[in-house]
């Protein structure tokens, strides 16, 4: 009987295939180590990420703790300032209440708003307050309505939608402590611009405590409006000159108490502001500092993992 023969059969590839195969045993351990490296540099991309954030968070921290010291100095002088500052302002609001002058029912009613700010931010909402004092009252009726700006802030927030009731704007202020030679010059301004208005306000922040103040806001008259008052006769020896005089020393009085009340508000409130700041920085510095710890031992990781790998298949 006849051993049986053992038939093996051969499949041959096809040319185009087998060359495929050889380009892919090639080509992976190539892809292999390129997805190796990209990991290692995006790793140390977000490492170098982090650190320049943090290290921009620990530049920003220390300016604004500066700020914080810079404007504690000046708030303690500010507040000395403004204990000397406010028998101005009592004693001019004193006049008008014991008059008890009232605006001419009459007439067409003309109105000035004053809005003491400055030109200096980062204060919290010192001047926005302010702003929106003025700009719910020309909500109501902004016709025959002019504003005098006392700094840029206010003129900056105002203009965008009642830019044409601006009067006048008063800059350079809030570099150095107010003065009363300032506070005369913007009440000659205010009386030279040639608009006769019959009442107005001074609308201002007024200082409470270290971390409260308050808008606040203070009558002002014109002089053919102070004199139809009916309790005028109280004081003695009154004329139009005397009138006229003594508004114009009230006025600039009366500004330069609200611009002491307003400068040491945003004293308070710009110390309080780089406090905060500055404690929140402090705690993105801390959440910033365990990241890239933790994404630093991640890439340590995944490198010793890698060389153990290689290792192992090398032996």
């Amino acid at each position: 009987m006849a051993t049986p023969l053992c038939v093996i059969t051969f499949v041959l590839l096809p040319t185009s295939r087998r060359m495929m195969m050889q380009r892919t045993s090639l080509l992976l351990p190539l892809a292999i180590e390129a997805t190796i490296v990209a990991q290692q540099q995006r790793g140390m991309a977000t490492l170098k990420t982090i650190s320049m954030r943090l290290k921009s968070v620990k530049n920003i921290q220390k300016i604004t703790q500066s700020m914080k010291m810079v404007s504690a100095a000046k708030y303690s002088r500010a507040e000395r300032e403004l204990k000397a500052a406010r028998p101005y302002g009592i004693g001019a609001q004193q006049f008008f209440e014991k008059t008890e002058i009232q605006a001419d029912g009459a007439a067409e009613p003309k109105k000035l708003f004053i809005a003491v700010t400055s030109d200096r931010g980062l204060c919290g909402a010192v001047h926005t307050g302010v702003a929106r004092q003025i700009r719910g009252e020309l909500q109501k009726d902004d016709s025959n309505t002019k504003i005098f700006c006392v700094g840029d802030k206010s003129r900056a927030i105002l203009s965008r939608l009642y830019g044409k009731n601006i009067l006048m704007v008063a800059n350079e202020l809030g570099r150095v402590p107010p003065t009363f030679l300032d506070a005369s010059k913007i009440a000659h301004e205010v009386l030279s611009t040639g608009y006769d208005y019959t009442e107005g306000k001074i609308y201002y922040n007024r200082f409470k405590s270290v971390v409260s103040y308050q808008v606040s806001s203070l009558p002002i008259f014109s002089g053919p409006t102070v004199e139809k008052s009916e309790k005028l006769s109280v004081y003695d020896s009154i004329d139009s000159d005397v009138i006229k005089s003594y508004l114009e020393f009230s006025l600039a009085s009366l500004i330069f108490y609200t611009m002491k009340e307003g400068a040491c508000s945003e004293q308070s409130s710009r110390m309080t502001a780089m406090d905060n700041a500055s404690k929140n920085a402090g705690e993105m510095i801390e959440k910033l500092t365990l990241t890239f710890n933790r994404t630093r031992q991640a890439v340590i990781t995944r490198e010793l993992i890698e060389i153990i790998s290689g290792a192992a298949a090398l032996s």
